[in-house]
C-alpha cells in the first residue's frame, strides 16, 4: 500500500485565508513573480515553433482596441481624489486608492445611488446575484453634481444593464364560456 508524505489538504483562498478578501478585486502582484529570471522565461524560438507567427499586444495594444470598438453609447464616469466609478458599454469598473474590480453587465444584479441629506458624498453601490454588494463614495464639487451623475447613470443603465426579471406583461389565458 503506497502512502502520501505531508497534507493532503489544498492551500485555502479567499476570506478563510486572507480577510481582506473581496471577490472581484484584483490580487496584489506577488514577489515571485518579479524575482523570476531569465531562465523562467521561453526562448523565442519555442514562441516561434507553436505558431505564433504574429507578435503579442503589449499592455496598451488591447486598450486601444478596446477604445476603437467602443459604441457610440453613453458613458458615465465619477471620480474624485481617491475614487474612480466607469460605466459603459464593457461594465462597470469601481477603483480605490491602489484597488480596483470590473464587473461586466452579466455580473451585476443592481446598481444603487445614494444622495446624502447633508454633505457631497455621493454613493453609488454595485449588487452582485451572489448577494455580495460593493460600495464606493465618490466626493462631488457641489451638491448640483449629483442630478447630473443620477441622469447620466440612468442613461447608461436603460442603454447596457438588462434586468433578468420576466415581463410584468404577461399574456392572460383566455377564458371559454
Amino acid at each position: 500500500m503506497e502512502q502520501r508524505i505531508g497534507s493532503s489538504s489544498q492551500p485555502l483562498e479567499g476570506a478563510g485565508f486572507d480577510p481582506a478578501f473581496i471577490p472581484g478585486l484584483t490580487s496584489p502582484v506577488s514577489d515571485e513573480a518579479e524575482d523570476a529570471g531569465p531562465e523562467d522565461a521561453k526562448p523565442e524560438e519555442a514562441v516561434e515553433e507553436a505558431g505564433a507567427d504574429e507578435p503579442t499586444p503589449t499592455a496598451e495594444e488591447p486598450d486601444d482596441a478596446g477604445e476603437e470598438e467602443a459604441p457610440d453609447g453613453p458613458v458615465f464616469e465619477a471620480s474624485d481624489r481617491r475614487a474612480k466609478f466607469v460605466a459603459d458599454h464593457r461594465g462597470v469598473r469601481l477603483s480605490l486608492d491602489d484597488q480596483a474590480c470590473e464587473f461586466r453587465w452579466d455580473e451585476i444584479g443592481a446598481i444603487e445611488t445614494e444622495t446624502p441629506r447633508f454633505g457631497k458624498r455621493f454613493t453609488i453601490t454595485v449588487h452582485t446575484p451572489d448577494r455580495r454588494w460593493y460600495p464606493i463614495e465618490i466626493e462631488a464639487e457641489s451638491r448640483a453634481r449629483f442630478a447630473d451623475w443620477d441622469e447620466q447613470l440612468d442613461a447608461v443603465m436603460d442603454k447596457y444593464f438588462e434586468d433578468e426579471t420576466p415581463d410584468s406583461k404577461e399574456e392572460e389565458p383566455e377564458e371559454s364560456d
